[in-house]
Formats: structure tokens, C-alpha cells, sequence
């Protein structure tokens, strides 16, 4: 057999990384689709950003939720985690306007935060005050330890 006139086909991985890639884009976009270049995504689900800390043995949790309004927050403790939930809306929208970009967020959020130790549930206590929302629970001071005798 003479390899003269064979076609010759040289691997290339990054030929390979890059169809791989642009396969991935194509199942993300049917997942979550973006809105095209002048277009403003008119409602979306995003999660507000939170710092969990303790203080005063209590958890702190505070969400950062810019633009909503105190009435369109919801906080729940439901199985051993606190659930916020909500909606920011958009004022007015304004149909003279030409958007090059748009990227603050409107529409509904939820986030789910498992918690990170036992705390009191119905002493929690929750308040909202320029775009952050601040969830104290009292820390469980139940200490757990039983003595196991070994025999």
C-alpha cells in the first residue's frame, strides 16, 4: 500500500477543547437563555449575595438585596435552613430609552442557606435596611454530650 495518497490527518487537542466548548455553549444557552444584543431580560431569577457570620452567640446572616422593598421579601427557617425569597421590580420602564447595557437585576430571587449550627428558631429576628436584609438567630446553647460508659 503506498501511504503517497493517503490523506493525512494530524490530531490537534485544542481543535478538539474548542468543539467541545462550543458544544457546552450551545447546551447552556438552551438551558439559561441570554437576551441578544439589544435586548433587556425583562424578568430572571438571580440569588442575592450573603455574609454568614456569629456574633453575641447568635447567627448572623445578611443578604444583599439592592432595589427591593421590604414588603417584597419573604423569610422562612424550613429544615434546618433559612430560605429568602422575593421579587425586585422595575419602577416604570421607558420606552424612549436605547439600553447599550443593562445589568442590574430584576425580578424574582431565592436562595437557600443551610445552617451551620443548631440555633432557636423561633427567636429569630429579621430587618431590612438599605438593600440588606439581616436575619439574627440565637445560637442553641444545648450542649450535646452524653457520657458513654466503656466497658
Amino acid at each position: 500500500m503506498d501511504r503517497r495518497n493517503l490523506p493525512t490527518f494530524v490530531w490537534n487537542p485544542f481543535r478538539e477543547l474548542a468543539r467541545i466548548e462550543q458544544e457546552l455553549n450551545k447546551v447552556f444557552q438552551e438551558l439559561v437563555p441570554t437576551p441578544k444584543s439589544g435586548e433587556i431580560a425583562e424578568v430572571s431569577t438571580w440569588n442575592p449575595r450573603v455574609d454568614i457570620y456569629e456574633k453575641d452567640n447568635k447567627l448572623v446572616i445578611e443578604a444583599e438585596i439592592p432595589g427591593a422593598k421590604k414588603e417584597d421579601v419573604e423569610v422562612k427557617i424550613k429544615d434546618n435552613a433559612v430560605v429568602i425569597k422575593g421579587q425586585v421590580k422595575k419602577e416604570e420602564e421607558e420606552k424612549d430609552k436605547t439600553y447599550y447595557r443593562s445589568e442590574r437585576f430584576y425580578g424574582v430571587f431565592e436562595r437557600v442557606i443551610p445552617l451551620p449550627v443548631e440555633v432557636k428558631t423561633e427567636e429569630a429576628k429579621a430587618t431590612f435596611e438599605n438593600g440588606i436584609l439581616k436575619i439574627e438567630i440565637p445560637k442553641s446553647v444545648e450542649e450535646k454530650e452524653i457520657k458513654v460508659e466503656v466497658q
